[in-house]
């Protein structure tokens, strides 16, 4: 779930060639059993203010947040299996929600902020913080869906862009450059490398195929606390300087537009889409920066980890990467 640099208010304005996204019905926000650990904006919906510096994590801290990460890792796989045309994105939700607590853990969308729902899906144009409702996913959609579960103390963040159906070939370009983009921004990490070095590896990328890059919603640190320092721009920010240390541990996920980048608000003060209306996609992993390298918290363990003491080419080898979680066949209903 990224990070929101700025508010930018909504327009209507016309569409790009695709149906547009409508916001449908919200159901009611989800129990969580008692058992289940909260994080303290669980019940007052107000997040706590970050901590003012960047601080590296400690063993005990990195060992639970590769629990988390692969936690996030096995509720996004239980999501991507129920997409499919005729899925509500509330279902998604459900599933999410009960996934996460069969993991012992707490969705932590869930009332941050006051954010009404346990997963974010966001749908075509729209970005990043789509509310889950009852409109139901069509043949030829792409969707986000952006997972973080609360376990063991600490979040872990992981989301991926599927395909509904039969997509159109400019839209799976736009979803495969996007995941690439990501991949591109993790190879630059490594201690002594800089912030600014990921946002310039990623915008490299997306721009060589003539995409945009959202600037208004950033990657961000994370651990015990949901969205922290430091920001991780994903273009090239020249201020963007702050040095990456070993044990740094924070999220990657740009967002790339197949229109303009510039974002706009819905009225219900989450949802964010592009101002033309044209598609979008986003990839996003929660990384660990290692001794001389980068470790993919939100994987499991039968997974690569390209990143870890690899040289450029290896770790640009799409061969090498994770494997885009796979979602379930068509079907309808």
């Amino acid at each position: 779930m990224g990070r929101r640099k700025r508010r930018v208010p909504a327009s209507r304005t016309r569409p790009s060639g695709f149906e547009p996204v409508v916001a449908g019905m919200v159901s009611p926000r989800r129990a969580v059993p008692a058992h289940i650990e909260l994080p303290p904006y669980a019940l007052s919906g107000k997040s706590s203010p970050a901590p003012s510096g960047v601080e590296p994590s400690d063993g005990a801290t990195i060992d639970a947040m590769r629990s988390a990460g692969s936690a996030a890792r096995r509720v996004l796989r239980a999501v991507a299996a129920e997409i499919a045309p005729g899925v509500t994105s509330d279902h998604l939700d459900e599933v999410c929600h009960e996934t996460c607590i069969a993991e012992s853990g707490y969705p932590s969308p869930l009332n941050y902020n006051g954010f009404p729902k346990s997963l974010c899906t966001s749908a075509n144009e729209i970005i990043c913080h789509g509310i889950p409702d009852d409109r139901r996913l069509r043949d030829g959609d792409i969707v986000n869906c952006d997972v973080t579960i609360f376990v063991g103390g600490v979040h872990g963040d992981h989301s991926e862009t599927f395909l509904v159906g039969d997509v159109d070939e400019a839209s799976r370009r736009l979803v495969e450059v996007t995941r690439e983009s990501m991949y591109h921004g993790i190879a630059a990490v490594r201690p002594g490398a800089q912030v600014c070095d990921i946002g310039r590896a990623i915008q490299a990328r997306a721009e060589s195929e003539g995409y945009g890059v959202v600037r208004e919603f950033v990657g961000h640190g994370i651990g015990q606390i949901f969205h922290r320092l430091p920001n991780i721009p994903h273009y090239f920010d020249p201020s963007a300087r702050t040095e990456l240390v070993e044990g740094m541990t924070f999220t990657v996920e740009p967002m790339i537009t197949a229109g303009t980048p510039r974002a706009q608000l819905w009225p219900d003060g989450w949802t964010a889409m592009t101002a033309d209306r044209s598609r979008t996609a986003q990839f996003e992993h929660t990384v660990l920066i290692t001794a001389d390298g980068a470790e993919l918290l939100t994987v499991t363990d039968d997974e690569p980890q390209p990143f870890l003491s690899a040289s450029a080419a290896s770790r640009l080898n799409p061969d090498n990467w994770p494997r885009q979680l796979p979602t379930a066949a068509v079907r309808t209903g």
